[in-house]
């Protein structure tokens, strides 16, 4: 597990007193309203900040760090990545997971046969789809809903798996 999560990344400096536009990766952007500190992960250090307001404009956050009052100190870290502490992080419901926490597990069907190790989550509209990389090097796309998705179990690194009749069919 990471101890630092991604929450956004600063796209571009806004106004000249040290306010940047963040482009959210996380899924709700309204957990910026409760956020104090964060780090910005710059190119060659990462810098502890407090956050002293928040806005919200189109798809963007606009964020003004307690450490920074000019357009001129801050303009450096634009194209950085911003994170939080995994216990600053916006809690979990029960069957949530953080992303980085399910790349790299075993994907199992439910009769026990190993699938593969899960590469990567594509997000959709609809739903998610895991992509899992096969132990022959070919990749899976399993949508993430009930009827497949059946287990996670983080402490076994493993995701249970149910196969659809033709599901690894319309993968090749």
């Amino acid at each position: 597990m990471e101890d630092m999560l991604r929450v956004g990344v600063i796209t571009s400096t806004h106004g000249i007193r040290g306010e940047v536009k963040v482009f959210p990766t996380t899924d709700d952007p309204l957990r910026f309203k409760k956020l104090k500190k964060c780090v910005i992960d710059g190119k060659r250090e990462q810098v502890a900040v407090t956050v002293s307001s928040v806005k919200f404009f189109k798809q963007f956050v606009i964020l003004k760090f307690k450490e920074f009052d000019d357009i001129n100190d801050i303009e450096k870290y634009t194209k950085c990545d911003l994170l939080v502490s995994r216990g600053d992080a916006v809690k979990l419901e029960p069957g949530e997971y953080f992303i980085c926490d399910l790349i790299g597990l075993d994907v199992i069907t439910d009769e026990g046969k190993h699938l593969g190790v899960l590469k990567d989550v594509l997000e959709t509209g609809a739903n998610n789809v895991y992509e899992v990389e096969a132990d022959n090097g070919e990749s899976y796309l399993i949508p993430v809903i009930d009827q497949c998705i059946l287990d996670h179990d983080l402490d076994k690194k493993t995701i249970t798996v149910h196969i659809l009749p033709g599901l690894l069919d319309i993968n090749k």
